[in-house]
């Protein structure tokens, strides 16, 4: 890879994960617009096309949301019931107020609003942005052998601080939520459907229980 393109793959992605967080686009979840435009236009400058993130209509099945669906229960599961209770007895997080939780709580037209979201953002934009055109930018730009092992691990590790402003804890459980994510695709030839409705579902749930007043 010449270096101008090495230059330009890592520039694309601090622009993909700061813009969110940079106050510019005041509009909730309005900048998911311009960086899916963004991304199309560097593909396109590549000479790629969503397809080559594994975002391919075709792909999409019944399989790959029943599967996805039953994984995000088990990753929910594992982190709510075992991981975090386990890691609670050895660290103590700090109770962090987001202000989006507590919208949330009993109010169903926020209820359905976010859960829509959850769907178009968490599941879908947020696929295509990370597990598609991060990693694979990550795995052309990194050398050896091993540049997807790095490429997964990098950016799961940049998934989980782009949710830090949540807190640690969610920053951790969007870490390695986000890895089962990645290694689902990863497992179905990169088929990126199946990460989108394993991450919607997962958020389904936690939205949901966030309604009920549960979480």
């Amino acid at each position: 890879m010449k270096l101008k393109d090495y230059l330009i793959s890592l520039m694309a992605i601090v622009i993909v994960v700061i813009l969110p967080h940079s106050g510019l686009i005041p509009l909730p979840f309005a900048y998911s617009i311009p960086i899916i435009l963004f991304i199309w236009f560097c593909l396109k400058y590549n000479g790629e096309s969503f397809s080559d993130l594994g975002f391919r209509i075709k792909s999409l099945s019944l399989k790959s949301l029943l599967i996805g669906s039953l994984i995000a229960i088990l990753i929910f599961s594992f982190l709510h019931f075992i991981f975090f209770p386990s890691l609670s007895t050895i660290i103590e997080f700090e109770d962090v107020d987001v202000e989006l939780y507590n919208q949330i709580r009993g109010n169903t037209g926020f209820y359905i609003f976010i859960l829509i979201m959850g769907w178009i953002i968490g599941g879908l934009y947020e696929e295509i942005v990370f597990h598609g055109f991060i990693f694979t930018r990550l795995e052309k730009i990194l050398p050896g052998k091993f540049a997807t092992l790095f490429a997964f691990l990098l950016t799961s590790l940049i998934f989980g601080l782009y949710h830090i402003q949540l807190g640690v804890a969610d920053a951790i459980n969007a870490f390695l939520a986000g890895a089962g994510y990645h290694i689902l695709i990863l497992y179905n030839k990169r088929n990126l459907w199946y990460g989108i409705f394993c991450h919607a579902v997962f958020d389904t749930i936690v939205i949901t229980l966030l309604y009920v007043g549960y979480l």
